[in-house]
């Protein structure tokens, strides 16, 4: 029942992996390839609980000793293990889907509004002090409502997003690969095409997983209306960074709000240097609430695999 817990977790996903697998923990620091193979070899583990930061390639999983039969991952990507390897190897992997919807919504919100009211510009005046009053024509942002917000990716954090900009008196436009229910697509636009949707998108929202290539290229930014605001709390590669670099230069976007980006941590710093694009450090699902239910769900597959049963989010069997 042993299993490694290779990433720092809350409290209580700590307290709960110790008492049901006497889980061996690594609160200080996420362990590397080589230190979480040593660490599963000395302890006969059978099973290891990983984040999304740490990578488990092929190269890796050929090394995990014969006693490994599951890796479940604290997130809803799983890009980063290479699942076909672990298949060959009789290795189950779990991902931790649905329990990230609100918290990356309620983000991607946070960004889109933050760009629009110049968020990064008001922090930067109130914290040189202030002491000068705006005119009636200065520091002045775009309002949500009453404006085309194009998602692309209708997913169910694509779906959380849409619930909530409506709230806003926004209009919802949508890319995805298959139209949404009848009873699912109330109040939106359907768009096959993504160069035919984009023109009519005062504002843009990225919620697809990594394509392989940016979806958002030159060619698809200069598509939107001059001014455009994009956000982006999906995946990073999904923005030609270069391209949106120059968009942002020329205006042609108007804002942006960025949370994930191609080099993580060490991201693109030009982007620091706009005062019109508002960044987070890839925080989506980073609430209590959203961090302890992604462990619960990873210690809920192992447990179900421990019982000799089938884990509910498993990806590759």
């Amino acid at each position: 029942m042993r299993i490694v817990i290779a990433s720092p977790v809350p409290q209580a996903v700590a307290d709960r992996a110790e008492a049901e697998f006497d889980a061996v923990l690594s609160q200080e620091r996420e362990l590397d390839a080589e230190a979480l193979v040593a660490t599963l070899r000395s302890s006969a583990a059978r099973g290891v609980l990983v984040s999304s930061r740490q990578k488990l390639d092929a190269t890796t999983i050929a090394a995990l000793p014969e006693t490994v039969k599951i890796i479940a991952t604290c997130s809803v990507g799983f890009d980063h293990i290479d699942h076909e390897a672990a298949r060959a190897r009789g290795i189950v992997v779990t991902n931790t889907p649905d329990v990230l919807t609100d918290a990356t919504a309620d983000l991607a919100m946070m960004l889109l509004l933050c760009a629009a009211r110049r968020a990064k510009e008001y922090a930067a005046v109130m914290d040189a002090g202030w002491r000068k009053r705006f005119a009636l024509n200065e520091m002045l942002g775009v309002q949500p409502g009453g404006k085309n917000l194009g998602i692309i990716g209708m997913g169910r954090i694509g779906r959380a997003v849409a619930s909530r900009a409506r709230g806003f008196g926004m209009h919802i436009l949508y890319h995805n690969r298959h139209r949404l229910p009848d009873d699912e697509a109330i109040g939106t636009r359907y768009f096959d095409m993504l160069e035919e949707m984009l023109p009519h998108c005062a504002f843009v929202s990225l919620h697809m997983p990594s394509a392989g290539s940016p979806v958002m290229t030159r060619e698809r930014l200069d598509l939107l209306p001059r001014g455009a605001i994009l956000v982006n709390t999906a995946r990073g590669d999904l923005i030609d960074e270069e391209a949106l670099l120059a968009a942002l230069a020329t205006g042609q976007v108007g804002a942006a709000g960025l949370d994930v980006f191609r080099g993580e941590p060490a991201f693109d710093l030009r982007f620091r240097d706009f005062p019109n694009v508002f960044l987070t450090p890839h925080m989506g699902s980073a609430t209590i609430e959203t961090r302890n239910a992604m462990g619960w769900r990873a210690l809920d597959n192992l447990a179900r695999f421990m019982e000799g049963r089938h884990p509910p989010d498993a990806i590759n069997y």
